[in-house]
């Protein structure tokens, strides 16, 4: 029996932003046999992903939780997402969807103090069986500027020197990475395009930025592919 034969062979993925998608973990969900379905937020209804019975994928974006005014769609997705984390279904937030887990679970989430933009490692931190163990020394892609407190029920797996909470798990369903273990050094180019008023207000070298993406980007993939399998691995399906 394979390991991920009891998960349904559909990953949803939500998407807030068309350049920022799957990236580089989703090669690695064919690979293992599985297939992705995107679902637009603002534009199509995600009640079908956040009621999904298998892993939904909740993906990064520039806008904040707080901003429902602006963006009304935000309220259903967190109204839907807070019924899914009730219900303890497979989900699993990148940035913005790290924000939205924390956020539907009574977390507070908030403008930091400065943008986090750029490549650096971890402090992986002590916790049994931490999912994240393998990025210990190893660059990842931050970018963002909200922040989030730790939810009352979760597990902390990893800080930066910036941001105490970079990554939290609830039970074996659960996992909100803050930064990005998906993005892969070819199509990191379009991050710099779609997001060049952000990095300019920023005073983000973009060279510097581009160059990194490709020195860093590439000892990645492998490591993010281990951890996305890990985690699906210990999925319970009731």
């Amino acid at each position: 029996m394979s390991a991920f034969e009891h998960l349904p062979k559909t990953i949803y993925a939500i998407q807030h932003l068309a350049f920022e998608d799957l990236g580089a973990l989703e090669d690695v969900l064919y690979e293992l046999g599985f297939r992705v379905r995107y679902f637009e937020a603002g534009v199509e209804d995600l009640s079908k992903a956040l009621e999904y019975t298998g892993l939904t994928i909740i993906l990064g974006g520039p806008i904040g939780v707080y901003e429902a005014d602006d963006y009304p769609f935000l309220q259903q997705e967190i109204d839907l997402l807070k019924l899914r984390l009730e219900k303890n279904l497979p989900t699993l937030g990148i940035c913005l969807g790290a924000q939205l887990i924390a956020h539907a679970l009574g977390a507070k989430v908030y403008a930091g103090h400065v943008k986090e933009i750029g490549w650096s490692a971890l402090d992986i931190r002590y916790a049994s069986q931490n999912l994240l163990a393998p990025l210990a020394n190893i660059p990842v892609l931050h970018w963002h500027g909200d922040t989030f407190d730790l939810p009352e029920q979760a597990t902390l797996l990893a800080s930066s020197k910036v941001y105490s909470n970079q990554a939290f798990q609830i039970g074996s369903n659960i996992l909100a990475l803050q930064f990005h273990i998906e993005v892969a050094s070819e199509s990191l180019e379009k991050w710099l395009i779609g997001h060049s008023c952000e990095l300019h207000k920023a005073a983000i070298h973009i060279p510097k930025l581009r160059q990194d993406n490709l020195s860093y980007a590439p000892a990645l993939a492998p490591v993010a592919a281990e951890i996305l399998s890990n985690f699906m691995r210990q999925i319970i399906i009731k």
